[in-house]
Order: C-alpha cells, then structure tokens, then sequence
C-alpha cells in the first residue's frame, strides 16, 4: 500500500514552499519520522520527516520547485513496486504508452535513470514537452537556434529579481542538468540555479552583481553542436565520482558529537558570560582567519553537486573529486575560500554529512594551531604575547568578516540591504532609548554554581544565567504589562502572555525564535525550551511559527565580555532587554550590623530599550527594578 507525502502547513500566513533538496533517492527506504526533504520558505529553511516507514518509490516535486501546502511532494510504499500515480501527470485518458513515460521523466533527475528517460523523452517529444514546463519552473529556458537560454527563476511570490552573486561554471565549461550554475542572492534567500539542460555554456549574458528581474536571460546552453544532446556523454562519467559519496554518512554522527562536546566545553570556560553559549545573540562561532590559498577559491567552487548528480565538471581544472553528499551553501564555500580550507577533507556535521559554518571554522583553528604554537618558545615570553593576541584572537573574539578584506570593497548582499533597511525603520517608527541599571549576580551565580552539575544530569542541557534572567524578566512583564504591549494604529494592545523571543545567532543571521508562555514556566522549563529553540534555530530545523509572535525580547549583548549595549527595538514590540557580561567587581555592601564594607561580587547590567510613544522612562525604571529586586534576592529554584 502505498502513502502519500504532502506540502505540511509551515506557518499561519505561509501558504507554499520550495523543496531545496531531497535527502532521500527513489529506492531508497525511510523510516519514520526520518528527515525525507529540505524545504525553503520566505520565513525557513526546514525539514520535512517522513510521516511512514517503507521505500521511497516517487518524487513527485523536484528540487526548486514551489508547491502550495497540501500538495503531493512524494509516494511511499512498504514495497519494491513503482508508484502508479504517473499517470496522473500525464492525464487520465492518455495511452498505456503515455502512463509509463510519466514516471520516467519525473525521475529523469537520478542517476541511474537518466539515460533512459531521455530516450523515452526523445521517442515521445509530443507528450513530454508539455510535462516539462510544470517539472522545472525554477529553470526555464528559451529554445533558439543558438542554444538554450537560462532565464532567471521565480524565487518567491513577491520576489520581482535577483542579484547575480557567483557564477559556478565559466563560458566553456560543461554542465549536467540540474548542476549548479549559478548563485543568485534576493531580499529574502541566497540560492543556486540549476542548469535545465546539459551541453555547453557558450554565454555569460548577466555578470556577477547585477540585478535582473524574474524571466531575464541569464546565459546560454549549447549552440549547434550543443544543448541537451550532448548529456550522454557527461553521465558515462558519473560513476568515476560514485566512491567519495558512501564515506561522509558513516563518520556524521561522531562528528556531531564532537562539534557540540566543543561547543559545550567552550562555554564553560568564561565564567564571566551571562549564559554559556545557549540562547545567546552570540552563538561560540570563532572565525579564525587566515590568508587565503591561491587554490582555496576552486577548491570551494567544486564542492557543489546537485542532489540528483553525482558529477560536475571542475570550474577550473581542480582534480578534487566531487562528493553529493557534502552540499554547502555558498555562505560556507565563501568562508572555507577566505580562510584556504579545501572543502573535499572537511567532514560535515549537517544532515546527510552536509558541511555547516562550524565545520570550516573548526577546520580553520585546526589549520592555524600547529604553526603558531612553535613560534611561541622561540621568544621572551612578554614578546611572543602581542603577536599570539593580533594574530590569534581569544576563542570567541574572533572577526565574521575574513582580514583579507582589508582594503577591499564589495557591495552589500540583498540579505544585508534587508537588514540595514528594517534596522532604520525601526528607528524611524518608534521613539527609542535605553535605560540601565546594574544588578548583583552573586546569589544567583552561587545557586548555579552549586546545582548546575545536578541539574544538567537530571534535565539533559547545561545550566547558564539566562533561565534567570528570563524568568525573572517574565514575572516583572506581568507586573507591568506596559512593557508587554505593542502598537497598532492608535491602539495599543496588552499582551496576555509573556512570549520571549531569545536572539541567536546562525550563519543566516541573527534570528529570534520564540519562547511562548513563558510566564508559565519555571527556571528548568526556561531552561529546556531556551536550549531547544537556540539549538534547533542554529540547525537550521526551526519553523515559521517559531520565529513570530514574540512579545518581548531578550538579547545576550554579553556573550562577548560587552558590558552593556543599547539594543534596537523588534518591532512591533516595544521593548527589548540586553544582558551584560557578569564580571567581579570591588562593591561597597552593607554587612549584617548595617555597617559598610568592600567584597568582590558578580556584577552585571541590564540595558532595557523600549519605545517611548507607548512607555515612559518611569515605566521603564520601575520594570527595571522589579527584575533588579528578583534576581538579587536569589530565591530560584533551580
């Protein structure tokens, strides 16, 4: 029997979807709840589990396709036979010939399949050519004598164009359909387009960072002797590249494991940090840079095969074997360039062995370790410290952007330009300042100290300051809902519930998903739900309805050793508060006899900005001395 797979609900106001990629080939046997395809939204990436266990027998939407929810996606059946939904794209009162075409050509993305849907193709041109616009929406091309011509993809219902980034492949290069051959950067995703069809690339019509609009000729395929006949020769090549691919599986789950035992340990060694890495607006992502090797920028260009490829011609004659398994994004090829890290001997932690951010960055202290620590005997010790500090900077500390940029000049990312624009509407919208007050840590840091080993036994996540401040945050928010209200025309709207968005950091950007009902938990719920968000936000897994209905925020300005920030408000919401690094410090306190002395105590300050159409500096100061007055008294249960 067979089941199938549908375009799930990602959202209250997402009404489609784009499969970025499949994990899973047709054959192949999924279990349930097991990662079956990666799907892209205007407010996710996510991924999609199998609702059954059995095989794999159809895709029914290929990869950059977009659907609407409730579509058909894929069939699932607890045997070898095929599918028999083909037909339905082909129509009802087609030939017994026309059902069995079908099939073939929504498979003609696997390898295994390829050369024999296209002789089906060949054979009944008529039928198939009017599958082939609804297959590939995301690749049209225009047939001339001259070639085919590779347009500019819809990538979103109100995307009108898109910015040209990085061409993949170079005028003479051969390509495969569904290869990378291009990336293209709009206001709300960086992507690959995929060749429609396979030959030559004879012409370049749009250079890289400039911006067309959706259905632009981009560049052309094939000429006289070329297009999509000459795609048998490159398949006769793919199973020379077949080896690499069954390797990265095998050592994901050891590497997952030591990417978070790092990401763990890393934490704990800053006592001095509000939170240890869970939850904060920093996550432990060090960029240790280094200059980059001349065959860094190749290396990386190569790491980028279609799932339904298993070849791709190199860009510029590097012999490094291309491996599926390893997909990267172009943020990360970018990164493994700037630092000289040869993508094809990092192993990925990602799903599917995929290569993220941390792989390379960890690759690149790797890299850079042997060759500073010699140099540090070779000098006085006080001499050998300046150099180690400019050159190494301490774990953490390190700079997102590569120091080869020194002297350089780029334009702004769509991503980028997105931000910038939301940042200063913000200021523009809301009348914004910031308080502050400073709070003594010393109780809290002193229950934490005494419990967190326990506590990360019996609840399975590690302990840090923000639990703290978060449910200390929430009970103050119930005490001055003004605080936790928004603006909505000439109205304002008092929240019912205290839902925390905690700001994260990922290699997308700066997210912030949403702790809902947080007013109703406790530290150790606090606790639990801050980590699960923060870890699903930086593996890519978290949803749209994760993402939205915050009304207050929380930032981790702190994470870095700031000792206060003055954070831009999220609108609509009308306030947000910044966590500053808790440091000791000298502090005149009144002893048991009521007289003063000096003790070292945990110092931190808390910066609230809100918005002052809706809250006044009086509002602000006494939300911010509930919170002071919580977390000093240092009554928690933890």
């Amino acid at each position: 029997m067979s089941e199938r797979v549908t375009m799930p609900a990602l959202g209250e106001s997402v009404t489609e979807g784009t499969v970025t990629r499949w994990l899973k080939s047709v054959g192949d046997s999924v279990e349930v709840d097991e990662p079956l395809l990666e799907v892209s939204t205007d407010k996710v990436d996510t991924e999609i589990p199998s609702p059954v266990a059995g095989t794999l027998q159809e895709i029914l939407v290929e990869e950059d396709e977009t659907v609407e929810v409730g579509a058909d996606l894929a069939v699932i059946g607890d045997g070898d036979a095929p599918a028999s939904s083909g037909s339905d794209e082909g129509g009802a009162d087609d030939s017994a010939d026309e059902e069995a075409e079908s099939p073939a050509a929504s498979e003609d993305a696997a390898d295994t399949q390829e050369q024999q849907a296209e002789a089906e193709e060949e054979a009944t041109a008529p039928s198939t050519a009017e599958d082939e616009p609804a297959k590939k929406p995301q690749a049209e091309t225009a047939s001339t004598d001259e070639g085919q011509k590779v347009q500019m993809p819809a990538l979103g219902e109100s995307v009108t164009e898109g910015t040209v980034t990085r061409w993949l492949k170079a005028e003479g290069d051969e390509v495969e359909v569904d290869e990378p051959l291009l990336e293209v950067s709009t206001d709300k995703v960086d992507t690959e387009i995929p060749s429609p069809v396979a030959g030559t690339l004879t012409s370049i019509l749009v250079q890289e960072d400039e911006t067309v609009e959706v259905g632009a000729d981009l560049a052309v395929i094939g000429g006289s002797g070329g297009g999509s006949a000459s795609a048998e020769e490159p398949q006769q090549e793919a199973p020379k590249e077949e080896a690499p691919k069954q390797e990265a599986p095998k050592e994901q789950p050891a590497q997952e494991s030591a990417s978070s035992e790092d990401t763990d340990d890393s934490a704990q060694k800053d006592e001095s940090l509000p939170e240890d890495g869970e939850g904060g607006d920093v996550a432990d992502q060090p960029a240790g840079q280094s200059a980059p090797s001349t065959g860094g920028e190749s290396a990386a260009t190569q790491q980028a095969p279609a799932s339904g490829s298993s070849t791709s011609a190199p860009a510029s004659g590097d012999s490094a074997p291309q491996d599926a398994s390893k997909y990267v994004t172009p943020l990360v090829r970018k990164l493994a360039a700037d630092n000289g890290i040869d993508l094809a001997d990092v192993q990925g932690s990602g799903v599917g062995g995929r290569i993220r951010k941390e792989d390379v960055l960890e690759a690149a202290r790797a890299k850079n370790a042997p060759a500073e620590q010699p140099s540090a005997p070779a000098a006085q010790a006080p001499a050998a410290q300046a150099p180690a500090s400019s050159s190494t900077p301490p774990r953490g500390m390190e700079s997102s952007v590569s120091p080869s940029k020194r002297g350089t000049r780029e334009k702004m990312t769509r991503l980028r330009k997105v931000i910038a624009q939301r940042m200063v509407e913000s200021l523009q919208v809301s009348a914004q300042l910031t308080t502050v007050v400073e709070v003594d840590m010393t109780k809290i840091a002193r229950v934490r100290a005494r419990t967190k080993a326990d506590f990360e036994r019996r609840e399975g996540t590690k302990l840090s300051f923000l639990p703290f401040i978060a449910l200390a945050t929430a009970e103050a928010l119930k005490q001055h809902p003004v605080v936790n209200s928004s603006v909505e025309g000439e109205e304002i709207v008092y929240h019912g519930s205290e839902n925390l968005s905690i700001a994260v950091d990922t290699e997308r950007g700066l997210l912030t998903p949403v702790v809902k009902n947080a007013g109703d938990l406790n530290v150790a719920g606090l606790a639990r739900a801050i980590a699960d968000v923060a870890e699903r936000t930086r593996a890519n897994k978290i949803t749209p309805d994760d993402l939205s209905g915050g009304t207050f925020t929380i930032t981790n300005t702190g994470s870095r050793g700031a000792l206060f920030d003055t954070p831009i408000l999220n609108q609509p919401q009308v306030a947000m508060l910044g966590t500053g690094a808790i440091v000791k410090r000298p502090i005149v306190v009144t002893d048991a006899d009521g007289g003063e002395t000096i003790a070292v105590r945990s110092m931190m300050y808390l910066a609230l900005s809100y918005d002052h159409r809706v809250v006044d500096g009086a509002d602000a100061a006494r939300f911010l001395g509930t919170v002071k007055a919580r977390l000093e008294e240092g009554s928690f249960e933890a």
